[in-house]
């Protein structure tokens, strides 16, 4: 009753609403799948928009002046911060919506910070969740910023229709750019904190890697921005107005099937990873985990076991955690 309830007053546009489905989906409650099917039809609209980059990058003053701009436009926007967990609480260390603060009573626009709970590749299990959420809520853009790239973290581009990625000319080492793989992700390089030394050289290598790389009919912008003085924020989201024109008058049907398919899998795989979660601390598989325990069973043998074992693994797959 309550989730209907919600689901109503989310429908009616009320802020609490959309607080409280966050917080349900960003603690893996069983109804997620029931609360997501309902939202995901009204989602889709929105241009959701991926920063990411090293920390220090200067990534959370550059989204606050995206904000701003965006705002003036007459836009409203969502933003999704996923900062480090807290070792001790596993929330949010540094807690975005602090640097944004000048947005906080702002009814256009709404920032929601999320742990990542030790989980790799630089965002949340529920920033997909969270971003149709923003989406069908009415937000015209949603911006997500990413806790900071690495090699592993480049689950941004999953996510993001346009990915910006965000360098200083301090992290001018451009084999670290191509080991972490942001070539790849990049819809559009930034180069910010402009006015420092090397900032202009970094761009230039950029350039000159994009240039020897294989693209297809979009080619990766590399734009100087200083975040802190508002200075390339205005070329900035041209650009990616720019890059969601040319990925909308390219992405036809057989394009979107494949993003639904490729979604889907994800849901799919965060869905049966959270149920294995909640089957471990259940009692379905406490005698097998017992055994694990105690060096009678080893990890491999125990795994198999519940794997086949058609009635066990129907309860753990099915989501409940109890036995039958």
């Amino acid at each position: 009753m309550e989730v209907t309830s919600l689901l109503e007053r989310f429908r009616a546009g009320d802020r609490r609403a959309l607080a409280r489905l966050i917080t349900l989906v960003e603690g893996r409650a069983a109804g997620v799948p029931a609360i997501m099917s309902e939202v995901y039809p009204r989602s889709g609209k929105a241009d959701v928009v991926g920063i990411t980059g090293p920390p220090g990058a200067g990534k959370s003053t550059l989204v606050d002046r995206l904000i701003a701009h965006l705002r003036a436009e007459g836009k409203r926007v969502g933003v999704v911060a996923v900062d480090p967990s807290s070792p001790f609480s596993g929330g949010a260390v540094l807690g975005d919506r602090v640097r944004m603060q000048a947005h906080f009573l702002d009814e256009g626009v709404f920032i929601r910070s999320l742990s990542t709970r030790g989980r790799h590749g630089g965002l949340a299990r529920a920033t997909r969740e969270i971003v149709h959420l923003l989406d069908a809520f009415g937000h015209d853009v949603v911006l997500v910023e990413t806790v900071g790239v690495g090699q592993t973290e480049l689950d941004v581009m999953r996510v993001a229709h346009t990915t910006v990625v965000v360098l200083v000319p301090e992290a001018g080492d451009t084999i670290q750019v191509m080991k972490a793989g942001l070539l790849e992700i990049a819809d559009v390089f930034v180069v910010n904190k402009a006015d420092r030394d090397g900032a202009r050289r970094l761009k230039n290598e950029l350039e000159t890697m994009l240039q020897l790389r294989s693209t297809g009919s979009w080619a990766v912008p590399v734009l100087l921005t200083e975040a802190t003085a508002d200075r390339g924020v205005t070329e900035l989201l041209a650009q990616i107005a720019a890059h969601g024109a040319a990925r909308r008058a390219g992405h036809g049907p057989e394009a979107a099937a494949r993003d639904r398919k490729r979604e889907w899998g994800d849901v799919l795989r965060d869905e049966l990873a959270a149920r294995v979660e909640r089957a471990l601390s259940g009692n379905a598989l406490a005698a097998i985990a017992g055994r694990v325990e105690t060096g009678a069973s080893d990890p491999y043998s125990a795994a198999l076991e519940v794997l086949d074992d058609p009635p066990l693994l129907a309860r753990v797959v099915g989501g409940r955690g109890e036995p039958a």
